[in-house]
């Protein structure tokens, strides 16, 4: 086997496994994911193909000398994987350990919904391998439920906390805020009500209305109003504030952790490390090793329309749309937007293992200056970091800063 050492630099920085699983049992009016509702899913076919997938990509890096890579994440993602049946989880976990070695604290995350049928299944996911849940919960509020087109209640979220608290070493939920009309008062009692459920991660994210969502359908016949920008603006700083005296502060813009609880997972994402994507949709990056220092950097997408994907690896054995080359001026793009999400920054050197280049040669110095001396982007001698005001505004930061 390949030591991990002969790897390029941009290759050591995490590998993970995201695994998709399209179907829902309802398209919730916010939701801009690639999930559907299918009536009928065969099991069987679809652990077939999620195998095969996974053995392509395996032989891909195994060819461009990837053996060395030591696997510290795998994510089921979707869509709603806890529809998938746990045997399936199991199967994929098992290949997985089959192609490479994993690191001692493999992380195994699960997202699931609160309803009792998935709930009750989490004995036999937890058998199957899966270490860590994330739950859709959204709302302890039975009427922003019902709002957020969410098949469970509050009462049912709660009783899926305990169980997901019985059987997995670690777990987490999401909550939706700034929901149209939603105040501080509601919001601090229903923040502080999720902390008392003793869990050491939170995904908070204010509402957004994203094109091809219901939500956006009825925002443009005037059905729905957004919440005021200032006041959801209030609830950000509100959340900060509650979340840090917690011991809990966003190392993202939208999660919160206590330190060590991180989701090891993203920050593969966040950190621009290397990450094998299968299933409808699934992004991929790779670096790949060449006669470069720097190694080659692909980026990869499946088909996105399940039925097409399906067919597509049956009959090929992968159903890729994307296989392409990232330039490096691209993959210094792509780090900025992930890294500056994190209230750590970026490595100036991991920019220069994955471009390199400095940092000073690849901005135009009057810009960092300026974004510098307006305190919403801090360089020291070994990182880049926006700051909290910075991060609340990073698209039109990034937007300046790479034009």
């Amino acid at each position: 086997m390949q030591s991990s050492t002969l790897l390029p630099a941009a290759a050591r920085r995490g590998f993970g496994i995201y695994i998709h699983w399209p179907f829902c049992l309802k398209k919730c009016p916010y939701c801009d994911f690639n999930s559907h509702v299918r009536e009928d899913v065969s099991q069987e076919r679809w652990r077939a193909a999620l195998l095969q997938e996974l053995d392509h990509y395996a032989e891909i890096l195994k060819k461009s000398g990837g053996e060395g890579r030591i696997v510290s994440s795998v994510f089921f993602g979707g869509g709603t994987p806890s529809l998938m049946a746990p045997e399936t989880a199991g199967a994929l976990i098992d290949r997985i350990r089959q192609h490479w070695p994993s690191r001692n604290d493999l992380e195994i995350t699960l997202e699931a919904n609160p309803t009792s049928v998935e709930a009750g299944k989490f004995s036999a996911f937890s058998q199957a391998g899966i270490n860590r849940v994330s739950l859709g919960i959204q709302s302890l509020n039975d009427d922003d439920l019902r709002f957020l087109g969410r098949e469970h209640s509050a009462q049912e979220a709660l009783q899926a906390i305990d169980i997901a608290r019985k059987y997995f070493d670690r777990f987490s939920f999401d909550l939706i805020y700034a929901r149209p009309d939603q105040d501080v008062v509601s919001w601090r009692k229903e923040l502080e009500r999720a902390l008392a459920e003793g869990t050491e991660h939170l995904s908070l994210y204010q509402l957004t209305i994203e094109e091809n969502t219901a939500f956006h359908g009825a925002r443009r016949r005037g059905e729905l109003s957004e919440l005021n920008p200032d006041k959801a603006a209030e609830l950000y700083d509100l959340t900060n504030e509650i979340m840090e005296n917690k011991g809990m502060p966003n190392y993202e813009i939208s999660n919160y952790a206590r330190p060590g609880q991180e989701s090891r997972h993203n920050l593969t994402y966040w950190k621009y490390g290397d990450y094998i994507g299968i299933g409808p949709g699934a992004h991929g990056r790779l670096t790949l090793a060449d006669n470069s220092t720097l190694g080659k950097k692909m980026a990869t997408r499946q088909h996105r329309v399940p039925e097409i994907w399906l067919d597509t690896v049956e009959q090929a054995e992968h159903a890729t749309r994307t296989y392409s080359t990232v330039s490096i001026p691209e993959r210094f793009e792509e780090m900025m937007m992930m890294g500056l999400r994190l209230e750590e920054g970026i490595n100036l050197q991991a920019i220069k293992d994955e471009t390199g280049d400095n940092l000073h040669d690849l901005v135009d110095a009057k810009k960092l200056n300026q974004l510098c001396a307006e305190k919403l982007v801090v360089v020291t001698t070994g990182k880049i970091i926006a700051t909290p005001s910075g991060r609340t505004r990073l698209n039109s930061l990034l937007s300046y800063l790479l034009s």
